[in-house]
Parts: C-alpha cells; structure tokens; sequence
C-alpha cells in the first residue's frame, strides 16, 4: 500500500513467519486443549493474532496446524482450480473436510477438534514436529513409527529428493 509517497507493508509482508524449527513433546487433556510449548509459541509470536487452520494431513494419519497467513497462501492456489471439472471438486471437498479456525487461548492453549482427533488417532502424548511453515501434529506412538526409518533408507531417500541440484553441466557433482 502507499500513501503519501511511501509504501507501507501489508500484515502479511510485515509479519512473515519464518520457517519452524524443532521436535515437542506434550499431553492433550481430556477435553481435546494442547498446550503449545513455549519455544513454539515465541516461532508463532509474529501471527499468533491471526489465529490458525487445524486440518487432516494429506498423506498422514496427524494434523496439521497452519498460520493464518500461510493457509491463505494454500486457499491461493486451491482457488485457482476450476471447480466445474469434478475430480478438482472432489479435491477441494475432501481437502478442507474438518477444517476448523483455532486460536490460542489465554492459557497458550489450541482446541482440538474431537473429530479431528479421531483421524489423528490422538490418545494423550502427542508430538509436535515442524515442517517448514506447518506444525504437524501427532500422536506419539504413530510419530515414532513413522520417523523410525533405516540410516541407509533415510540417506537414499535424502539423495533422490535433494541430492540433484548439485549436477553440473558436465554431469559431475
């Protein structure tokens, strides 16, 4: 935006969330309230006030929690499908099916869904894991067999996916 001759930052160019970092460890209660650990809530201080999106993941049994500003990025691209080609209405139902808007209470605290935590297969421990810009949400036991992969199956999978972009034009890393 400018005015007077001067460009002023929009929320979302202001407070940009930079990419999480960590692994936390913590207990939903009883009535579905995960406290977000302090390390996590000074990452998320810059959108804290825009409140979140807690949705299924696409590819696993957890949840997903997106910042406000980072969810209206994905509803971007979402948005640009056409939703009179069926499979892409398809998507766009089962992609936001369960969404919901969370906040953080006064207490550091997020409302999870008892539907959402049924997908997630949510007991008590839950573990929290950054993926960029998205915390995902766990229950223990399922995080820990998923992450449990072998040194070797891990060092492959890291080759395939990130290994490429060193290849000269010649052919030689």
């Amino acid at each position: 935006m400018v005015k007077n001759g001067k460009k002023f930052l929009t929320f979302e160019e202001n407070f940009h969330l930079k990419p999480l970092i960590g692994t936390y460890e913590c207990k939903v209660d009883a009535k579905g309230r995960l406290p977000l650990p302090s390390g996590l809530k000074k990452q998320f201080a810059p959108v804290m006030e825009e409140g979140f999106v807690l949705k299924r993941s696409v590819f696993q049994k957890c949840l997903e929690l997106h910042p406000m500003s980072e969810w209206n990025k994905v509803m971007e691209d979402v948005n640009k499908l056409n939703r009179f080609v069926k499979k892409n209405n398809d998507f766009i139902r089962l992609f936001t099916a369960g969404l919901k808007v969370v906040e953080v209470d006064g207490n550091g605290r997020i409302q999870i869904a008892k539907d959402l935590i049924a997908f997630a297969g949510i007991k008590k421990d839950v573990v929290l894991s950054s993926n960029v810009n998205v915390l995902e949400i766990w229950d223990k036991d399922a995080y820990e067999k998923v992450v449990d992969i072998e040194e070797a199956d891990f060092a492959a999978l890291a080759e395939q996916v990130m290994g490429g972009g060193n290849i000269g034009e010649d052919g030689i890393s």
